[in-house]
């Protein structure tokens, strides 16, 4: 599924439509949230919001005014402003993550190899998208400095999530010491991410081309690939 179709399928809530994130309960605090469909217009606000000006940028009366509902309806849903964070960052990984990133590299080869090599192929259409808003957690780890707090460990979570789809990657491409090859390789990831926040538009390529070193390094015995060329 495409960025861009996660997205529509989130924002559908706004006409009342039944999408696929609707029939997911997202947690709150530990506890099952009750699903309506204000709830639903309230979580697809703050997605965009948060998604687009960060975290603390995001007043609840924002948010409160572009769900259209009333004050206590927001509070019935979501305890307080760091719920209502939890669950988006929750919705990020599974719109994202999940069935964007993972789901794309996986549909790109069947060698594990090639996959890893994909992620920045994956990036470099996203990169070059208008609506190109960076990483959801990175900007929340950042702007959240207290790592006791739970959007920071929440992050950081999500990361590691991200950081062990490609630990499998590269153990299933024979890699010898896989997590801290995927380490290295979240860092291009990373760092490629920010380089696009900057306006690089090659930044993904770039990227690409230091992790064809990073794998040719890591798998001596690896059969070179062709180069993509735009």
């Amino acid at each position: 599924m495409s960025l861009d179709r996660g997205l529509a399928l989130v924002r559908s809530c706004y006409m009342g439509t039944e999408a696929a994130g609707a029939k997911r309960s997202d947690t709150s605090s530990g506890s099952r949230a009750v699903e309506s469909p204000a709830r639903e217009r309230i979580l697809s606000a703050a997605y965009d919001l948060f998604c687009r000006n960060g975290i603390r940028a995001v007043g609840i009366d924002t948010i409160i005014e572009r769900s259209n509902v009333a004050k206590m309806t927001m509070y019935r849903h979501f305890r307080s402003k760091d719920d209502l964070v939890l669950a988006v960052l929750e919705r990020r990984e599974d719109l994202w993550t999940r069935q964007w990133l993972q789901a794309a590299v996986n549909r790109h080869s069947d060698d594990p190899g090639d996959r890893l090599l994909a992620v920045f192929d994956v990036f470099d259409v996203w990169f070059r998208r208008r609506n190109f808003e960076g990483c959801l957690f990175v900007n929340a780890l950042l702007e959240i400095e207290d790592r006791k707090n739970p959007i920071h460990r929440a992050c950081r979570e999500q990361l590691a999530r991200i950081r062990s789809f490609v630990e499998e990657l590269a153990r299933d491409a024979g890699i010898a010491e896989p997590e801290p090859f995927a380490r290295q390789w979240h860092i291009l990831m990373k760092g490629s991410i920010i380089a696009a926040g900057e306006g690089d538009l090659d930044a993904a390529l770039r990227a690409k081309e230091l992790a064809r070193l990073l794998l040719a390094s890591a798998t001596p015995n690896r059969a070179p690939t062709a180069t993509t060329s735009r």
